[in-house]
């Protein structure tokens, strides 16, 4: 436990009804598993957000940010601190640019990725269909540079406004950051400078113009190819780990060393997708990780290839 009665009281005077303590995280999860967080934070504004973080910062109290759960795999004795949902609070998108070419949009981290989508269709603006079908928030999609093979986060962002751990904001632009596959870093030693990652409070895309017509036609081809490959019938976090750089994809080397339908408690590898696991009803996050280094260890056994999570797996 890191929050003593104190904390906890100061926390209830700080934010009355937004704050629940021993929150189960299965609640908040797509996986519907995990333990409690000690602390379950909803802040209703980007002044009470500031205020958390501050004070969290110099009580020495470790604090993670989550958008609705999507790629999260909480472990079953849960997480200790503080968890900060940013749904209610950063669920903005502003449109700047109407009569310039490219457009600027900029949309908050608790915006979900489908309504951002989905604006970007509204106003003619292409560029984020790639993301069509993508569960989760714009602050995760900027996190992991979300993708598919018709596109990904890095092709369109164009800066960001983060938050560090004193409630400071810092703006940084596109050469600043550093993409790679599925994954976000910071060019300029952010994580050296504060105790704790940064938090995303808005990304601002370049965007292009396009007819509204078209482009809600191409994000139906897309959402019905995602639907007719993915599992969608039971709890999941998505692809569950990170394609190879090069050569099979991960979902073709767990078929081929024969895993579909494997189960371990509740957890089941999809038939339908091999790259999903799928919580049956009764599944642990311990079902899930034992799942996981069993995928793990059977494709480095047959094919020497380690298979790296995709989903963020946090907690005790």
């Amino acid at each position: 436990m890191l929050l003593d009665q104190d904390s906890r009281n100061r926390l209830i005077n700080m934010l009355g009804s937004c704050v629940a303590f021993d929150e189960p995280m299965s609640r908040h999860t797509y996986f519907r598993v995990g333990g409690p967080a000690e602390a379950f934070i909803v802040p209703e504004s980007l002044e009470q957000l500031t205020e958390i973080i501050s004070w969290s910062g110099n009580k020495g109290i470790p604090y993670i940010v989550i958008g609705n759960g999507s790629n999260l795999l909480v472990k079953d004795n849960g997480i200790p601190g503080i968890v900060i949902l940013l749904t209610k609070c950063l669920n903005k998108i502003v449109f700047s640019g109407k009569e310039k070419e490219p457009a600027l949009v900029t949309a908050m981290a608790g915006v979900s990725t489908q309504a951002l989508c989905r604006f970007a269709i509204r106003e003619g603006l292409s560029g984020m269909n790639f993301a069509i079908g993508i569960p989760g928030t714009v602050g995760g999609a900027i996190m992991m540079n979300a993708g598919t093979s018709y596109g990904s986060v890095s092709d369109i962002l164009d800066s960001v406004n983060v938050m560090i751990s004193s409630g400071a904001m810092l703006k940084i632009t596109k050469d600043e950051m550093v993409f790679s596959y599925r994954k976000l870093s910071w060019n300029i030693n952010l994580s050296d400078q504060y105790e704790e990652e940064p938090i995303i409070i808005d990304g601002c895309f370049r965007l292009r113009r396009s007819d509204p017509a078209l482009l809600e036609k191409e994000a139906g081809r897309i959402l019905k190819k995602r639907q007719e490959n993915q599992p969608a019938e039971m709890p999941s976090a998505g692809s569950f780990f990170k394609n190879p750089p090069a050569g099979k994809t991960a979902g073709q080397l767990i078929d081929m060393a024969g895993l579909k339908g494997t189960r371990i408690g509740g957890a089941v590898i999809s038939a339908k997708h091999a790259n999903f696991i799928v919580n049956t009803g009764k599944a642990s996050a311990s079902d899930i990780l034992a799942l996981m280094q069993l995928i793990q260890k059977k494709v480095f056994d047959r094919f020497d290839i380690n298979l790296e999570p995709e989903v963020k797996i946090v907690g005790i």
